[in-house]
């Protein structure tokens, strides 16, 4: 009896937030030119994830503006955005104060934007060694990944795409719309 009340407690207050988050998002990455840490899961689990690989001195840093828009578009929707700083390609600062002014300052970045780490080759963080697994590594800079709500790659799309493209924004509403059915009770 008292597991029944348990099992239908448990029912009846779950949350999308107590879903299953997979290992590769399970990581605690220090933000840009900041101590904190920020736990990947804890900030999506069983939301749309787009994920993008940035350097602040590249030609395509002018995406940051798109990734901001696109962010205040689809927040409230459950779009998480997540920039991962990445010198890969040696486009980014020399410095992370650089790169935080050059995101926040310049571009007026409020999405997460990730320390400088590998982003591929057998350096690349465990984020980016999945995403290689289930689509492919980063060809440069800019690289953007649309994950569902479960972390599986539902779109690539290279540095030339730009975030405000219509290829893009039909798939980031398929997500949504994806999610937004499988969380509806039936």
């Amino acid at each position: 009896m008292l597991y029944r009340v348990a099992l239908l407690f448990s029912l009846l207050f779950a949350t999308p937030a107590m879903a299953e988050c997979p290992a590769f998002l399970d990581q605690e990455m220090r933000r840009l030119h900041s101590s904190e840490q920020v736990n990947l899961c804890a900030e999506s689990t069983g939301k749309p994830l787009l994920v993008v690989n940035t350097a602040s001195h590249c030609g395509y840093t002018r995406q940051f503006k798109g990734l901001q828009a696109l962010h205040e578009k689809y927040a409230e929707r459950g779009l998480v955005v997540v920039g991962f700083a990445s010198d890969d390609f040696r486009q980014e600062a020399d410095s992370e104060a650089e790169a935080a002014d050059i995101c926040y300052k310049n571009f007026g970045v409020t999405f997460t934007m990730l320390a400088p780490s590998n982003v591929r080759g057998d350096d690349a963080n465990p984020v980016f060694a999945e995403l290689a697994r289930q689509s492919r590594a980063p060809s440069w800079n800019f690289n953007k990944y649309l994950l569902d709500d479960k972390g599986n790659v539902v779109a690539y799309f290279g540095s030339n795409t730009t975030p405000g493209s219509s290829k893009m924004e039909r798939a980031i509403e398929d997500v949504l719309g994806a999610s937004a059915t499988a969380a509806s009770p039936l």
